[in-house]
């Protein structure tokens, strides 16, 4: 009999396990990707994401602060004994609040009720997006993902007309998601039947093991799998890179799922899994609750990440304009002193203080804000995994950041748009970039941390962090120039001119 203890214990244990191990198809991929790597800023953001899993692996930390939403597929077998009264959501939600609660490990809750009003925090990070199928046989199988939020906002879905290229749809969409999901990762893509259908493919072909090497050694066997290769090999050809600085993979494995459709339409979804891809499978079948066996630490790749020689420190305490405006795109800093946090609402509510001549509860001359959202420490951390959230979606704040606060650099993952950039232009300010995927990396740079304004926003309250030696890379100058406009148009030149060998898996 399977019992409700059963499914909600395993689903805490696999929670918490995902959460500090990435599956070992994904290392080995990242691995090889590491070693074909020529650019350098993408080789050092790589070896940033390896080192941050290996920590995460040891230290039993989540691999991101973005410990996702919860996605679970159930294959329920129709023969199967239940415990009377059972009720699958129930039980699914309850291993969730234990997962994200577990004291030992405690992950940042990121789900919010009434979306579109109020927007509350549920603090547990319930409830889970459940997706259930009736099968054959006396089973329960589950799959089941931790989905961040950066990469799933660059979800996409179209209607083609059914003569339209699917290949070229993909080839002019991937460069508009910009680096906001944390490439390299993989592409999940769900062909045909109808428009929900379509997503609900995509997001679960991203449950499948990395195997291009596998299928590039082999060669394909039928049109969808010779699809992925050559979606692979093209969009590696962009140029993108790690972290869109720039590079030869952008993507590890391009998985697709197609159905049946209407002689009218092609329905195509695309959705992205980050550097932190974090999902496992268990089956359930009445002898108990799952055990999930951890990883060999052989499984990581021998790669260590430290400072380049060549790195520039730069002291937070002390900054200047002057200071800021001699910083060059793509230089790598080194940040010591205090750093100031925020992000979507404190934003929002900084605004509206100012828009009512409010006087601000932190002064920002000459400061740099992170845009972080925390994972609470436990133990004798100072602060939990703290890496950047996607910076464009500060773009319409930082005009009144830089223009009314005196605030002078940012910190944050990804490209800036073109209002962004703009301003940090007109302030001669400067945009720095954080590896996404690397959280507990960057968080064994803080020292210290207290909360200054904006208690009740939780994770989004305004921190004070003291760090030591931070790594971060100048993505915008206080010209306007752009390292993720830079990068990937030259190394999309270098791969054609070159004939660097993307193809490579």
């Amino acid at each position: 009999m399977i019992t409700r203890e059963h499914l909600s214990q395993s689903v805490a244990d696999a929670l918490q396990y995902i959460s500090y191990y990435h599956p070992a198809d994904y290392l080995r991929a990242l691995g090889r990707a590491y070693e074909r790597e020529q650019s350098a800023a993408a080789r050092d953001a790589i070896a940033q994401i390896l080192t941050n899993s290996r920590l995460c692996a040891e230290g039993h930390r989540p691999i991101c602060q973005d410990t996702g939403i919860v996605n679970v597929f159930l294959k329920i077998g129709i023969e199967a004994h239940w415990e009377a009264g059972m009720d699958l959501e129930a039980a699914i939600n309850e291993g969730v609040r234990r997962g994200y609660l577990d004291p030992d490990n405690k992950l940042r809750a990121s789900v919010l009720a009434d979306p579109a009003f109020t927007r509350r925090n549920t603090r547990d990070n319930t409830p889970a997006v459940i997706h259930m199928q009736v099968v054959p046989g006396r089973r329960l199988e589950v799959d089941i993902a931790a989905k961040g939020g950066g990469s799933e906002a660059k979800s996409k879905f179209v209607m083609l007309n059914p003569s339209d290229s699917i290949v070229d749809w993909v080839l002019k969409t991937v460069p508009t998601m910009g680096a906001g999901w944390c490439p390299p990762g993989m592409l999940g893509i769900g062909i045909g039947g109808t428009a929900e259908k379509a997503m609900l493919m995509a997001k679960a072909a991203l449950m499948e093991p990395i195997d291009m090497a596998e299928l590039k050694a082999r060669g394909p066997k039928n049109p969808l799998e010779a699809m992925r290769i050559e979606l692979y090999d093209k969009v590696n050809a962009l140029g993108i890179g790690a972290q869109g600085l720039g590079g030869l993979s952008t993507v590890l494995d391009v998985k697709i799922h197609s159905y049946p459709t209407h002689a009218a339409n092609l329905p195509v979804a695309m959705i992205p899994n980050c550097a932190a891809t974090r999902h496992a499978h268990f089956v359930l079948d009445g002898s108990g609750p799952v055990e999930l066996a951890p990883p060999s630490l052989e499984d990581w790749p021998k790669v260590t990440w430290t400072p380049s020689a060549q790195a520039t420190r730069a002291r937070l305490d002390a900054l200047t304009r002057e200071q800021v405006s001699a910083w060059r795109p793509g230089q790598t800093l080194l940040l010591s002193g205090k750093l100031l946090t925020g992000r979507d609402a404190a934003h929002k509510r900084i605004q509206d203080m100012l828009a009512r001549g409010e006087a601000l509860p932190v002064d920002f001359t000459n400061r740099v804000i992170y845009y972080v959202g925390p994972v609470d420490p436990v133990r004798d951390e100072v602060m939990g995994p703290a890496g950047p959230t996607t910076a464009t979606r500060m773009d319409k704040f930082t005009e009144t950041m830089l223009g009314s606060t005196g605030l002078v650099a940012m910190i944050g993952k990804a490209e800036r748009g073109p209002v962004a950039i703009e301003a940090i232009r007109k302030h001669k300010a400067a945009y720095l970039m954080a590896v996404g995927g690397a959280a507990y990396l960057v968080a064994k740079a803080i020292r210290k941390a207290r909360v200054l304004a904006f208690e009740d926003l939780g994770m989004e309250a305004i921190y004070e962090f003291e760090v030591q030696d931070m790594p971060v890379t100048v993505a915008v100058d206080a010209n306007g120039t752009s390292v993720h406009q830079s990068g990937p148009a030259e190394w999309r030149r270098k791969i054609v001119e070159l004939k660097l060998p993307v193809n490579a898996a």
